[in-house]
This record gives structure tokens, C-alpha cells and sequence, in this order.
């Protein structure tokens, strides 16, 4: 059984999801679903007092939520409650929202789209360009981005080939990474960076990212290389590839001066970005001048 952790955007909203290839089916959080349908500041307080309230729903809950592993608000994966478009559906029901109808339009799509990208892998891809390009990002990022997901994935795949659990165990190897390179755990970098729910690598900059993605290369083919058989050893093969990393980020930090890991995140980096390209674009009125 193959589960696949994603992302999907309902405006611009972030709904974090799991694709399971046995039963062909979408799992969506429910806190997240229902944040978005309530505006929430406590949607987990919200679920409770709907639970109570809708006495049908609260007696179905143990078959309609599924335990799912998903990242968590540290950026660890966790279990989270989850449930199919069926028992979103049921859910939606007990929720008096304006948004109700376009979330169920919304859910037939992402069906739909799942389908096509099954057939067609490419689709997959083209549909991360145009999510991450209504969130703002640059083209130079984005291309960045998705080379960092293959290369994160390269990686699980060698994790599970040497024995490695998902869940803890890749969310160990995957602190270790950062650390050695990043001189702070998953949780303590997302804290660095102000972050919440946000993915860790969606608030890294291009030096961050790029960084990371030797890391991670470096841990595949130390792994591959070196073929370990327990965490211990798979452990010390993630270490030495965040060192490479931590040797390219002091070379490059003493050449520039400045701080590779930053508290900048999507939004302050980009909108820093964008003043700067403004800075660089002559002013109409300069250009008539000259």
C-alpha cells in the first residue's frame, strides 16, 4: 500500500492530503477543511461542539475519520485526522457555510484531476507550477522547488530500501539532515522562521533550498554507497550528508558575509524580491529624461 502526503489549494487556502493508491481515494484533513469552511481560529475546538451538536456525525465519527500521517505544525509527520470525499462530504453537512457548494466543486475537481494525472504523470507537475505560481513564487524558485522534491524523494526511497519506517524514524534522519547543515531541527527552523502549518521548504530561500536539496543528494548516494542496515547506520549516512552541505554553506557564507539560514520566509523573502526588481526597472519618467 502506497500513500502518497500532498498539498492541494482551495483558493488560496493550503489543504493537506494523502493519496491512497490501494483504495484509489483522497484523504483530506479534516481540521483543515473545516478551518477553511468556518474561519476558524480554533477549528479543533469548532469540530468538538459540532461533534456534540450533530449526534448522528459524533456516533459515525470512528468510521468516517481515518488517522493519517501528515505533517504536523512542527514539520514532522503526525497523525492527523482524516477522512475521504465521502465523509467530507458528511462533514460539510453539519457546517452552515457559503463556501459549502464551491468546496464540493472543489472536491469533484481534485477527483478528477487525480484521474488524468494517474494517466498522465507530466500533469502532476504542471499543476505544482500553477499552484505555486498563484502563491507568488518566481519561476527561478519553483523550478528550484520541484528538483527539490525529486531529490527528496530519491531519498525516501533509499530509506525504505535500507530499512528505514515512515513516520519518526524518516522524520529522525530528516532533523539530522537539517542539523548537521542547518544547525537547527525541522521544528526549531519553522520556529526560526515564524511558520505554523507552512511547509519548511516552501519558506526556504534559493541559497536555503538549494543547500538542502545537497544535503539530501549527498545522503542518497552516501546511502546508496554505503548500504547501511539499521537507523543507526542510516543515521550517520544522513549526517555526512548534511556535512557536505555544512561545508558549502560556510564557503559560501564567507564570501558573502551574510547569513545563509534566515528568518525570512514566502512572505517577507518575496515581497523583498519584488522591490528589488522594482529598483531595477527604470522609472518611465527617468527614461524620458535621458
Amino acid at each position: 500500500m502506497t500513500k502518497t502526503n500532498s498539498l492541494k489549494l482551495f483558493g488560496d487556502k493550503l489543504v493537506r492530503s494523502v493519496w491512497d493508491d490501494e483504495k484509489e481515494e483522497w484523504f483530506f484533513s479534516i481540521v483543515d477543511v473545516v478551518e477553511i469552511l468556518t474561519d476558524s481560529a480554533d477549528a479543533k475546538q469548532y469540530i468538538k461542539k459540532m461533534r456534540m451538536r450533530d449526534k448522528e456525525l459524533n456516533s459515525n465519527w470512528g468510521t468516517i475519520c481515518t488517522p493519517l500521517q501528515m505533517i504536523g505544525q512542527d514539520g514532522k509527520l503526525r497523525k492527523i485526522q482524516s477522512a475521504d470525499t465521502k465523509g467530507i462530504l458528511r462533514i460539510i453537512q453539519s457546517i452552515p457555510s457559503k463556501k459549502a457548494e464551491p468546496f464540493k466543486q472543489w472536491l469533484a475537481q481534485v477527483g478528477a484531476e487525480r484521474i488524468e494525472q494517474m494517466q498522465d504523470p507530466e500533469l502532476s507537475i504542471k499543476q505544482a507550477l500553477i499552484d505555486y505560481k498563484r502563491l507568488g513564487y518566481s519561476d527561478k524558485w519553483i523550478n528550484q522547488r520541484l528538483k527539490s522534491i525529486e531529490i527528496r524523494k530519491d531519498l525516501m526511497d533509499q530509506w525504505k530500501a535500507h530499512n528505514i519506517s515512515e513516520g519518526v524514524q524518516y522524520a529522525t534522519l530528516t532533523d539530522i539532515i537539517y542539523r548537521a547543515w542547518a544547525g537547527k531541527s525541522a521544528k526549531e527552523y519553522k520556529e526560526f522562521k515564524g511558520l505554523t502549518k507552512e511547509n519548511l521548504r516552501d519558506n526556504m530561500t534559493n541559497e536555503e533550498l538549494i543547500l538542502n536539496m545537497l544535503a539530501e543528494l549527498s545522503a542518497t548516494s552516501i546511502t546508496k554507497a554505503k548500504n547501511p542496515q539499521t537507523l543507526a547506520e542510516n543515521a550517520k549516512c544522513a549526517q555526512e550528508g548534511g556535512n557536505v552541505a555544512a561545508v558549502a554553506r560556510k564557503e559560501l557564507e564567507s564570501k558573502t558575509g551574510k547569513s545563509v539560514v534566515t528568518p525570512l520566509n514566502a512572505s517577507t523573502f518575496f515581497t523583498l524580491e519584488g522591490k528589488q526588481e522594482e529598483k531595477q526597472i527604470p522609472d518611465e519618467e527617468e527614461e524620458k529624461d535621458r
